[in-house]
C-alpha cells in the first residue's frame, strides 16, 4: 500500500471537494512530487464512492504513459489495460487521431474521469462553436470537454513556450496568469523532503577568441560577451570537444562523489542530435566510462531506459526521451547540452533531477550543469519562482490561417478582458531546429576556447549538504 505525502492528501481532498460542484480540476506541482500517485489516489476515490465508471489517461509520450498504467494499476488494484474489465486505460496524446471510436463512444454513455497529463502541451479555446488551438488541444475540447464526468489535468510547468492558452484552464484576468486548482511548488516540495534541492552549475569562460578577415582577432571574456557578436551561434560551442570534455569532467566528478554514499545515483546528458550524442559517448568512453545511448530512433528505448532505471551504470545519453516524465529516481546530475533554450524545456530538464529517494538521508541535492548562455542562465535565476513572470496570454496562429486565426483570438480575449499579444518573432533562437542563435554570417571565423573555464553555482534553496 502506498503512504501517501501530506500536499498529496490534500490535493486529493481539495479535488474531491471541487468535484461536488464543477467538472474540471487543475493541479500544478513541481516535477517529481508524485503527480500520478495523487491522481490515482483521487479516481480509487471515486470508484469508492460510486461515482465513476473508468479513467482515461492521456499523457506526451509512451514512457510516461507505461508509467502511468503502472501506477494506476497498483493503487486501483485492476489492470489498467484498456481492455475488458479493466478500471481504464492510458494512451498518448499522439495517438488519439488513431483511437477507436469506440473509446470515445466510452464517455458518452459512461461516467469517466479523463486524466490530461503534462496539459501545457494541450493548447486551445473555443470560439463561436469552433476550436481554435492545436490538434491535441482540439481534441480535448471536441471530445472530451462536456462528455467526461470529470477531468483533471496535471503539469509541473503550467504554461507554454508560445504562451498560448493552455486547452480548460481558467487565466486572471488582471495579469493573463492561469489559474491552478491546487499548486505544490519547488520550494515547499524541498522543505518537506519530497524533492532534492538543485545545484545550477553555469559554466563559462574567460578567454574566446574570433578570428576571421572581416573580424581580425577579437577575444571575449565569456559566453554571453562572444555571442553577441553575431558571427558564432550557441551550437557552435554545443559540438565543441573542448566544452564538452570540460562539462563532463565536472559533472563526473560530481556523479562519483555522490556515489560515495549513493552507489546507485545516476546521471543524464540531454543531447541535441543523435550525432552530437554519438560524439558525446565518444568523450565519455575516452575517460573509462560506459553510458548508454537512447533516441528517438533506438529500438525497445523503452526497455533501455527500464533497464537503466534498475542498473547501476553510471551515465544515459539522451535525445527526446527522457526530458519530461519519465521517472528514474536515481538520476542526481544533469549535463544540459540541447539546443533547446526554452524555460519549459529547461525546467523539464531539471526536472528529471529532483525525484527524491526517501529512504537515502544522504540524498538531498542534484546537480544541473549547463553553459553560460544567457537565456539558461536567467531560467536558472528564476528557477525559485514557480510560475516566473507575469504570464500575459498571448495566441501564435498558424501562418497560413493567420488572418482568421489572429481575429478570432484577439475577439476571444477582448470579450474576456485579456491583454493579447500577437508574437511572430522568429523562435530559432529557442528551438531545437539547428538554427539557434544568430545566424551567423556566411565568412569562416576561426573559434578559439581557451582552458580558462570556470563555474558559477546558483544553491537556490538552502540544504545541508
Amino acid at each position: 500500500m502506498i503512504r501517501l505525502r501530506a500536499w498529496q492528501i490534500k490535493c486529493v481532498e481539495k479535488a474531491l471537494s471541487i468535484y461536488e460542484s464543477q467538472s474540471h480540476f487543475l493541479c500544478q506541482a513541481t516535477p517529481g512530487a508524485g503527480k500520478t500517485v495523487m491522481v490515482a489516489s483521487v479516481a480509487k476515490a471515486l470508484f469508492q464512492r460510486d461515482k465513476i465508471d473508468f479513467v482515461i489517461c492521456f499523457s506526451p509520450s509512451r514512457a510516461v504513459a507505461d508509467g502511468v498504467a503502472t501506477t494506476f494499476g497498483h493503487i486501483l488494484g485492476r489492470s489498467f489495460n484498456g481492455q475488458i474489465g479493466a478500471a481504464g486505460g492510458s494512451y498518448t496524446y499522439q495517438s488519439m487521431d488513431t483511437l477507436p471510436e469506440e473509446l470515445w463512444q466510452v464517455l458518452r454513455e459512461y461516467r469517466v474521469l479523463v486524466v490530461l497529463d503534462e496539459i501545457h502541451h494541450c493548447s486551445g479555446v473555443v470560439w463561436e462553436n469552433s476550436s481554435i488551438g492545436n490538434s491535441w488541444g482540439r481534441t480535448i475540447l471536441e471530445k472530451i470537454q462536456g462528455r467526461a464526468r470529470y477531468t483533471m489535468a496535471l503539469s509541473g510547468t503550467p504554461w507554454r513556450t508560445d504562451d498560448s492558452p493552455i486547452v480548460l484552464s481558467h487565466y486572471k484576468t488582471c495579469n493573463g496568469r492561469i489559474s491552478c486548482d491546487y499548486e505544490y511548488g519547488l520550494q515547499q516540495a524541498i522543505s518537506e523532503g519530497v524533492c532534492r534541492a538543485p545545484k545550477i552549475a553555469l559554466t563559462d569562460n574567460r578567454e574566446i577568441s574570433l578570428k576571421s578577415d572581416e573580424l581580425g582577432c577579437k577575444t571575449f571574456a565569456s559566453i554571453s560577451e562572444s555571442l553577441k557578436n553575431e558571427h558564432i551561434t550557441y551550437s557552435d560551442f554545443l559540438f565543441r570537444d573542448e566544452v564538452i570534455d570540460q562539462m563532463l569532467s565536472e559533472a563526473s566528478a560530481k556523479l562519483t562523489s555522490i556515489r560515495k554514499h549513493t552507489p546507485l545515483a545516476g546521471g543524464l546528458v540531454v543531447a541535441a542530435s543523435v550525432a552530437h550524442a554519438e560524439q558525446i559517448e565518444g568523450r565519455l568512453a575516452a575517460t573509462g566510462e560506459h553510458p548508454i545511448i537512447v533516441n528517438y530512433q533506438t529500438p525497445e528505448a523503452q526497455r533501455i531506459i527500464s533497464n537503466f532505471k534498475a542498473s547501476s551504470d553510471r551515465w544515459i545519453i539522451s535525445v527526446g526521451m527522457i526530458s519530461e516524465g519519465t521517472d528514474i529516481p536515481r538520476l542526481q546530475v544533469c549535463c544540459h547540452l540541447s539546443r533547446i533554450r526554452t524555460e519549459l524545456h529547461f525546467r523539464q530538464v531539471l526536472g528529471r533531477i529532483l525525484r527524491r529517494q526517501p529512504e537515502d538521508p544522504a540524498d538531498t541535492s542534484a546537480w544541473l550543469y549547463v553553459l553560460a548562455e544567457p537565456n539558461l542562465a536567467e531560467f536558472a535565476r528564476r528557477i525559485g519562482e514557480d510560475l516566473p513572470g507575469e504570464k500575459v496570454v498571448s495566441f501564435v496562429p498558424n501562418s497560413e490561417t493567420l488572418g482568421t486565426q489572429k481575429s478570432k483570438a484577439m475577439k476571444f480575449y477582448q470579450d474576456n478582458n485579456f491583454a493579447f499579444t500577437l508574437n511572430l518573432e522568429d523562435q530559432s533562437s529557442v528551438d531545437d531546429s539547428g538554427q539557434a542563435g544568430k545566424i551567423a554570417d556566411e565568412e569562416e571565423v576561426d573559434l578559439c576556447i581557451s582552458n580558462q573555464y570556470w563555474n558559477e553555482v546558483l544553491a537556490l534553496f538552502a540544504t545541508s549538504n
